[in-house]
């Protein structure tokens, strides 16, 4: 362990001693790991980060497992992209914070939306529109509405509420009184179905 790095672990345990967080000793900490892949000052940030993450998440609704999960990713996270974190935007923890919460939606997302796909042609935003292309979108937007109608009732409902109103499978579950194998069957049919439906026509 070099100097730098014994000042920062000392600064870091007497914040633990007296319960306190000393926000200046946690930046030390991440610069030293974002200038030379500091080990024991890493080692400080998970010992103090990780089950705070963990119980964050778990707040949030997180399971145990996911909490623990995506905690882990975080910790990753800071270890590739310490570099990153700027003291003067924000304290370490509120950016740690932000990025757990961020893992987190990013998960819920893929739960929700299993057959989405980012990078779809059919889903990526186009570039500026022409006279001609706005014509053409109006078209298109004719289309997706006419594709919703053309669902069975029980997938469109559903496709309402987790595309508009943003429920998660969970909540659509408990509302319509499915269960929540049903609720996700249904709504990977619908997607199918619209995708078909669209193909060549947006």
């Amino acid at each position: 362990m070099n100097v730098a790095t014994s000042q920062i672990s000392a600064k870091s345990a007497g914040a633990g001693k007296t319960g306190g967080y000393d926000r200046e000793a946690m930046a030390d900490c991440i610069e030293a790991v974002a200038a030379r892949q500091d080990k024991q000052a890493f080692a400080t940030l998970f010992d103090y980060f990780a089950p705070r993450l963990k119980g964050y998440l778990m707040k949030l609704g997180s399971g145990e497992p996911l909490a623990e999960e995506l905690s882990q990713e975080v910790m990753i996270t800071l270890w590739r992209k310490a570099g990153q974190f700027d003291r003067k935007q924000s304290s370490v923890s509120t950016w740690l914070y932000t990025i757990a919460r961020n893992r987190r939606i990013d998960v819920l997302r893929r739960d929700r939306f299993p057959d989405y796909d980012p990078d779809d042609p059919l889903l990526l935003p186009s570039e500026a529109e022409q006279p001609d292309e706005a014509v053409a979108a109006g078209e298109r937007e004719i289309k997706v509405r006419a594709a919703l109608e053309t669902l069975p009732e029980e997938q469109a409902e559903l496709i309402k509420l987790a595309f508009f109103k943003g429920w998660s499978h969970s909540e659509i579950a408990i509302d319509q009184d499915l269960p929540l194998g049903t609720v996700k069957s249904r709504l990977r049919l619908a997607f199918r179905k619209l995708k078909g439906g669209l193909e060549g026509t947006v």
